[in-house]
């Protein structure tokens, strides 16, 4: 390859654009209204293996029956390779050219062409596409004022619209915004502090549109439970001194080992600090540490604690104060293994 010659991943438009999202306009709504539209736009120039081949490259190895009749194979054609194993079923409708889906995100490709339009990736699963939280073993999507029967490996939400500032196209997928995805994710239960300080450290949402998102879903579940994480986090007590008066109470209440409160760790400021078991506990908090640069300084310098052989737990203070029992079972957990390895 010469010096001149872009690489094999720097070609632009490498992969064609198979979703749109877009706002309804017509014309006859509330113009406070701005509700999203997710439509399958790709389109390829062959017909016949030519055609096939290009969708494919398109979606990650997945056709399905529709685009398959549009490209002039027949039923019989298809089903005979499906017979000969040369096209893999994955949903009713939704054929693999490979088995198994290797390629990433091709479980969330398949699960958005077997939904069709109106269908965006949601809860867990947009919290794993922006980088929020690992890839959740099942497919979560959510579908505007649509039903559609469940499928093995795919949650079904619905809602009756779903708002153009609460819908992206990110990595060339349709799904939830990142306030959404808070919001979506505190109404299953999840802990979404720990989300909402990921997607603030990666710069991805600010408070305004947490808030703004919760307004224009005011009576969905999830948002009394963000709007307690958020409101927590205001309160004045949280300061370094305050969590490690939290942290003392909760561990001698629940008869741990005491640790070092309050201590330095390769110059990371730790919450507390267990020498024996090489476990360094910190609490997180986006306000707590001050700003953006800070919060980012933080991870740093625990990633150099894991790279030393040091665990590191991290809690925020809203699961310090409001879910203390969890705080306590990790601690003690951990303390569990590390005894054991080191014995």
């Amino acid at each position: 390859m010469g010096a001149e010659e872009p690489g094999f991943r720097d070609i632009a438009g490498l992969r064609p654009q198979v979703w749109n999202v877009s706002q309804v306009r017509d014309g006859f709504r509330d113009t406070a209204e701005m509700p999203a539209r997710v439509c399958h736009v790709l389109q390829v120039e062959g017909t016949g293996e030519k055609g096939l081949a290009e969708v494919a490259g398109a979606q990650r190895a997945l056709v399905c029956l529709w685009q398959l009749r549009e490209l002039g194979i027949s039923r019989g054609s298809y089903e005979h390779r499906i017979e000969a194993g040369a096209l893999h079923r994955v949903f009713p409708a939704v054929l693999s050219v490979v088995h198994p889906l290797l390629e990433p995100w091709a479980a969330e490709t398949a699960a958005l062409l077997h939904a069709g339009d109106d269908a965006v990736l949601s809860h867990e699963t947009a919290a794993a596409l922006w980088g929020l939280a690992a890839t959740p073993s099942v497919v979560v999507i959510t579908l505007i004022n649509r039903r559609l029967r469940s499928q093995p490996g795919l949650s079904i939400h619905s809602v009756k619209e779903l708002d153009i500032r609460d819908a992206r196209l990110h990595k060339g997928f349709p799904v939830t915004s990142v306030a959404r995805t808070l919001i979506d994710c505190a109404g299953t239960g999840r802990a979404v502090d720990r989300l909402l300080n990921e997607a603030r450290a990666l710069k991805l949402v600010t408070d305004s549109e947490i808030h703004a998102a919760m307004d224009r879903c005011p009576g969905r579940k999830g948002v009394k439970a963000l709007r307690a994480v958020l409101e927590a986090e205001k309160e004045s007590g949280f300061t370094r001194s305050e969590a490690e008066r939290v942290l003392k109470r909760l561990i001698d209440e629940a008869g741990l080992e005491r640790p070092i409160f309050n201590t330095t760790v390769m110059g990371v400021e730790a919450d507390a600090h267990w020498p024996r078991l090489k476990l360094v506990v910190e609490v997180d908090g986006h306000q707590f540490h001050g700003s953006y640069r800070a919060f980012v300084r933080d991870r740093a310098k625990a990633n150099r604690l894991v790279a030393a052989g040091f665990v590191v737990l991290r809690f925020t203070w809203p699961q310090l104060t409001q879910r203390p029992m969890l705080v306590v079972a990790e601690i003690a957990r951990t303390l569990g293994r590390l005894e054991a390895r080191a014995a």
